[in-house]
């Protein structure tokens, strides 16, 4: 007794991870503004307020 060849196709997928360019290079923009404000609010401090004390 002999099965026949089952006849089973596979259904292949290939994901790709699209990275849009723009959005990258705005939230890097955004937090280095972040970054930039903060160390000059610590500058002001260090420099202006922390000495009167």
């Amino acid at each position: 007794m002999s099965t026949p060849p089952r006849n089973i196709e596979i259904e292949e997928r290939h994901v790709e991870k699209k990275s849009d360019s723009s959005l990258v290079a705005s939230t890097f923009i955004k937090y280095a503004a972040y970054i930039i404000i903060i160390f000059g609010v610590l500058y002001f401090l260090v420099h202006y307020v922390f000495p009167k004390f």
